[in-house]
């Protein structure tokens, strides 16, 4: 069994280098893509502070379909270019949305939900795996330091599945 550190970075690029290499050897030698989501989001929900959901949403054609995730129950399918998931899916650019409620569309699956991110996965192809979705209560939880670190864990979450 995979026994996490706990993280001990003063700041975000340090953490998230941690946690990047956590992700390292809880992925290490395994492709299978759901063994590897699902502990992926264990990971990162428990890593980090001040979330309230992190998770996957799956590509099936013209929507999105939860995944592997952490926190209350979710949104079942989102189409494309609806809401924060569907915006970043259709646009395949990472959304980071300090305020929820100022988002054209948000879709609320968590009232509680304040700020979220949400980084494309995209296959060495080009096409769309899904998206990493993460929530926080706080609002501005997240920021460019935040953006860049989880985009650094998907491209790892992507190589180990073979992606």
């Amino acid at each position: 069994m995979f026994d996490a550190a706990p993280l001990t970075a003063t700041d975000k690029p340090e953490l998230y280098a941690e946690l990047a290499r956590q992700v390292d050897g809880l992925l290490h030698g395994e492709t299978h893509l759901i063994a590897n989501a699902a502990n992926f989001a264990a990971l990162v929900f428990h890593a980090l502070p001040d979330l309230n959901w992190c998770g996957f949403y799956l590509a099936e054609g013209d929507e999105l379909v939860v995944g592997p995730f952490q926190g209350k129950p979710a949104c079942v399918r989102i189409a494309f270019g609806r809401g924060v998931c569907g915006t970043a899916a259709a646009t395949r650019q990472t959304q980071l949305v300090p305020d929820v409620h100022a988002f054209a569309g948000h879709i609320a699956c968590d009232s509680a939900s304040r700020s979220e991110i949400v980084v494309p996965l995209l296959r060495a192809d080009g096409t769309l795996l899904g998206v990493w979705d993460v929530d926080s209560p706080l609002p501005a939880r997240f920021d460019d330091a935040d953006r860049l670190g989880m985009e650094a864990l998907c491209a790892r979450f992507l190589h180990a599945c073979g992606l």
